[in-house]
């Protein structure tokens, strides 16, 4: 998968095939992520979206393996997240925000997981959107993932993530400007 600036959010007729044939095999080969989903519904909603698709396509560049875990109802979406089995490769060595980012003095990383996630168009899993793709697959069992930070938790300048060991889901916190090479983060993405 070709990586595409931010100001280039359009995939050509050919990426979109390339991407769209690893999205359906992939849904295909994990039914136990959307057991009472149908593809012909899910691909008809992203050949309608190409912003989505361009989303779609950075989590699958940067090493997510995006699949559908699930479809809202109320807002008639289907919800992709990144289910590689540990934190995406593409994604790590980040610290949480821009403001924790801003606060380092030594040792900067490129960037933070909300500012990478904003950028492809996608958001960080919820804490409760974490456990959920836990009970799909054990996911995080040599990595961690930052997952969102309520503002109360971000203001004392901590952040939150996951990971899965011992046989259960951790959510644990951190000060939000750290960064390990074993930290990324999984993006979610409604289409």
């Amino acid at each position: 998968m070709n990586q595409k600036n931010n100001s280039d959010q359009q995939l050509t007729p050919e990426e979109k095939r390339e991407l769209l044939t690893i999205l359906e095999d992939r849904f295909g080969q994990h039914m136990h992520r959307h057991e009472e989903l149908a593809w012909t519904s899910v691909v008809e909603k992203l050949e309608a979206d190409d912003e989505k698709l361009w989303s779609l396509n950075e989590m699958e560049a940067t090493g997510g393996e995006p699949d559908v875990i699930g479809y809202d109802r109320e807002e008639n979406k289907y919800l992709f997240c990144d289910c590689s089995p540990e934190s995406p490769k593409g994604r790590r060595s980040v610290c949480y925000d821009r403001e924790a980012l801003e606060a380092r003095k030594k040792y900067k990383p490129k960037t933070s997981a909300v500012d990478m996630a904003d950028a492809m168009g996608v958001g960080l899993l919820t804490e409760e959107q974490y456990h959920t793709l836990q009970k799909l697959e054990k996911v995080d069992t040599k990595t961690s993932s930052w997952i969102q930070t309520p503002e109360k938790i971000r203001k004392l300048g901590g952040a939150l993530f996951g990971d899965h060991r011992y046989g259960r889901t951790f959510i644990y916190h951190n000060g939000a400007e750290s960064y390990y090479a074993a930290r990324g983060f999984r993006g979610l993405l409604k289409v």
